[in-house]
């Protein structure tokens, strides 16, 4: 892992001498409300000798929502020289390409908070951890490794119990939720707007870690909660701006159980997605409609890579990447440098 990180922070280094940026002049851009338009969204960029460039970035739908598990084969490259008036394809005789997996440069932090008041305590900490359990399993069972999991409980006590930290380990995950108890909480209350708080900046330093350790990086804080806020700790509003100000890189969802919940509350602290029902036998659906959610979003991120045959005295290079599939379409052009560019061999790691 260290010589991973070493490598993946060289690139980058890499990246600020052997540049490549968004053409903001060409840029393809959807905001139409149509789910078959395609958004590519370019998190970062970088080219590495003797020839290649590498395209790190998102796709996206016309409504926002996460286009993943797209394929090499649904992606076509284009490029304009400075001979060219017109982009012109790239075909792969003349351009190796690979798409990677992104946990070779993508990190995705998921912190998971749990109400352990006493009206979750005493009447659905059982439906708690099978929801919980069938979460985690559903999020990971597929190899997931760009993901973590960490998962904190709150009542009324002012601190953010942490039940298990960060970890991709499904095991130690679904042990530490099974060991969930009554026993747990010395405070019944319920201090969501502090949890709020607490899991944001918990969200923004796992954020920060990743991305000083040379990955690009996303989150989310999921919270559940079976009512409103009681220990009245914290204001609302403080919580809402907390979500509101938080990094762009970090999802907020919502799941509430039980008829004391507010909706207003709930979809301000959960924007991405505020999920409620008032049947604990439901409780599994929403947190696998919320993991489904999150999944898709880790997995609609690409390091697309190629071998470009442009060569050193090039210049400044258009690119065009259009991608395509049975349910919609979407491009984005930039541009790379291709000084110092040589013939040999471009390798994909």
């Amino acid at each position: 892992m260290k010589l991973q990180n070493s490598f993946l922070l060289a690139i980058f280094i890499l990246a600020l001498s052997w540049s490549c940026k968004p053409d903001d002049g060409m840029n393809v851009i959807t905001e139409n409300n149509d789910p078959s338009q395609f958004e590519i969204v370019i998190q970062n960029q970088f080219v590495t000798p003797p020839s290649k460039v590498s395209i790190f970035y998102r796709v996206i739908d016309g409504i926002g929502n996460p286009v993943s598990n797209l394929t090499e084969s649904d992606f076509t490259i284009f490029e304009r020289g400075r001979n060219d008036t017109e982009f012109k394809l790239i075909s792969e005789d003349e351009a190796e390409r690979n798409i990677s997996d992104n946990k070779d440069i993508f990190r995705n932090n998921v912190v998971l908070l749990l109400d352990l008041s006493g009206s979750v305590v005493n009447n659905d900490l059982d439906a708690l951890k099978i929801s919980s359990a069938q979460f985690v399993n559903n999020l990971l069972s597929t190899d997931n490794s760009s993901t973590k999991i960490g998962i904190f409980w709150f009542d009324g006590v002012d601190v953010l119990h942490e039940l298990i930290g960060f970890t991709s380990d499904l095991g130690r995950l679904t042990d530490a939720i099974d060991n969930m108890n009554a026993g747990l909480s010395s405070d019944r209350s319920t201090d969501l707007f502090g949890a709020i708080l607490k899991g944001t900046a918990k969200a923004q330093n796992a954020i920060a870690d990743n991305n000083a350790s040379g990955f690009q990086s996303a989150a989310s804080v999921i919270t559940f909660t079976d009512g409103s806020d009681q220990a009245a700790r914290y204001l609302r509003s403080d919580a809402i701006q907390a979500v509101e100000e938080a990094s762009a890189e970090i999802d907020f969802y919502t799941i509430g159980l039980g008829a004391e919940i507010d909706d207003e509350i709930l979809h301000a602290l959960g924007p991405k997605s505020a999920l409620s029902t008032d049947n604990p036998a439901e409780l599994s659906d929403k947190f696998q409609e919320i993991s489904n959610a999150i999944f898709d979003e880790a997995n609609s991120f690409y390091l697309f890579e190629y071998c470009t045959p442009k060569r050193d005295g090039s210049g400044e290079n258009g690119l065009r990447i259009e991608v395509r599939n049975a349910v919609g379409e979407g491009a984005v052009n930039t541009t790379f440098n291709a000084d110092g560019f040589e013939s040999g061999v471009c390798s994909f790691f």
